[in-house]
């Protein structure tokens, strides 16, 4: 699964340098039946949610003509969080 990820960061990381937003992690993780593809986005300065729609309205795309997760997946595309706990 590295590597798809790795294929998959390298992939997204060119289109979302051109909206100045910096790919910080790509994750995948089994939650039950569910499997999700966790992809943390931040900017300089922070990133709103705006923008992570439109990165999102990027992501999707190139995802889908990638393929290279065999099975059904949920795209969560999130920000950085900033200070942690």
């Amino acid at each position: 699964m590295e590597s798809v990820l790795e294929k998959i960061r390298e992939a997204i990381t060119k289109p979302m340098q051109d909206m100045d937003i910096i790919v910080c992690d790509v994750s995948y993780r089994k939650e039950k039946k569910y499997g999700f593809l966790t992809i943390v986005l931040d900017k300089v300065n922070g990133i709103d949610l705006d923008t992570i729609v439109e990165a999102t309205h990027v992501i999707n795309p190139i995802l889908d003509e990638l393929d290279l997760i065999e099975e059904s997946y949920i795209l969560d595309v999130i920000s950085e969080e900033k200070g942690g706990k």
